[in-house]
């Protein structure tokens, strides 16, 4: 018999399930199927996850007033599709206050780090203030840390690839710097100093390319420059406000912010040239991926799926009571119709 789930995670929900309740609508587009009727795609948000939701044309959410970015109350059933549970939506419209007094809670619907970021903020603070000796780099951590904290605590690292919700530029950030002093360690030729600063402003950029949370989109400003050449800037502005700090070192940073993506195609005007921006790079990738592996995994995946940031099928590990080897998995052109 199909379960009622009213106001429970996106998490726990199962094939079959009735669901009901209140969340963040991340996505929303008025498509035809392939007889011309018109339906809607939507991606229904909360704090434990997200799921693809439909509205079809018989469906009174069809015409909802209600939009993008919006909290909304629903109701729907959930169906298996392709491996996948997605949601058919019968109703749905934009909470009210009153929704209030049923259980809607906007902090229980915005995608956050699991990871309490008042700890990862302790850990950077403890980086740039016990790791960083350069007197010079020193105060360029604070200055830096003490104008974009609290944003950098709120911000997502991405729209959707890694770290995509609130707090992720922070974890991204702690995880890479910890890695960073790992690394430098490893290999006394690395300027640490200057690694762990690369580190912190590689993606600080995205705190104008990217909305915060809830919103999580491209802003204008974001879609025209890119979280590069704000990072440059941003680096600029925060030495230029330091008394006779070095020209090489400022030189050597920006040169870390905009070859930290590695390669001229993914975005960076230049490729890493000295061993820190190599370094910066590897880093910066190896988190990033990890990240994409621990949010499929994170969010139920088993067996082989496709990763879209990746551009390839990954492997979950098997599902309890799967069929293991002889499994069959859908093609990457069929995935990608369901990212």
């Amino acid at each position: 018999m199909a379960a009622k789930r009213r106001n429970e995670p996106i998490h726990d929900w199962q094939d079959g399930d009735h669901v009901a309740g209140f969340a963040l609508l991340s996505r929303k587009e008025r498509r035809q199927d392939r007889n011309g009727r018109e339906f809607l795609d939507m991606e229904l948000t909360d704090a434990s996850g997200s799921i693809t939701a439909k509205a079809w044309s018989d469906s009174q959410a069809l015409d909802g007033d209600y939009d993008a970015h919006d909290f909304v109350a629903f109701r729907g059933s959930v169906k298996l599709y392709r491996d996948r549970l997605q949601v058919s939506v019968t109703d749905c419209r934009r909470v009210t206050e009153t929704d209030r007094e049923h259980g809607f809670d906007e902090s229980n619907l915005i995608p956050s780090t699991p990871e309490d970021i008042g700890e990862l903020w302790s850990r950077l603070e403890r980086i740039y203030g016990d790791e960083v000796r350069d007197p010079f780099l020193h105060r360029l951590g604070a200055e830096s840390l003490a104008v974009w904290g609290g944003a950098l605590k709120e911000h997502p690292a991405a729209k959707v690839i890694h770290h995509a919700y609130r707090g992720g530029l922070l974890e991204h950030v702690v995880s890479m710097a910890e890695l960073a002093l790992s690394i430098a360690d490893r290999y006394r030729e690395l300027d640490r100093d200057l690694l762990l600063l690369g580190v912190l402003f590689h993606d600080l950029g995205k705190l104008y390319e990217i909305g915060a949370m809830p919103v999580n989109e491209y802003t204008k400003a974001g879609r025209l420059v890119g979280h590069v050449s704000f990072g440059r800037d941003m680096l600029r502005e925060r030495c230029a406000a330091i008394e006779s700090f070095p020209e090489a070192t400022r030189l050597h940073l920006e040169h870390l912010v905009l070859s930290h993506q590695g390669r001229l195609e993914f975005g960076s005007p230049v490729v890493p040239m000295t061993a820190e921006a190599i370094a910066l790079h590897f880093i910066d990738n190896l988190d990033s991926k990890l990240a994409q592996l621990r949010d499929a995994t994170r969010n139920g995946g088993s067996g082989f799926q496709y990763v879209r940031g990746l551009d390839r099928f990954v492997f979950l590990g098997d599902a309890e009571g799967s069929a293991g080897e002889g499994e069959a998995v859908d093609e990457p052109a069929q995935a990608h119709l369901e990212l």
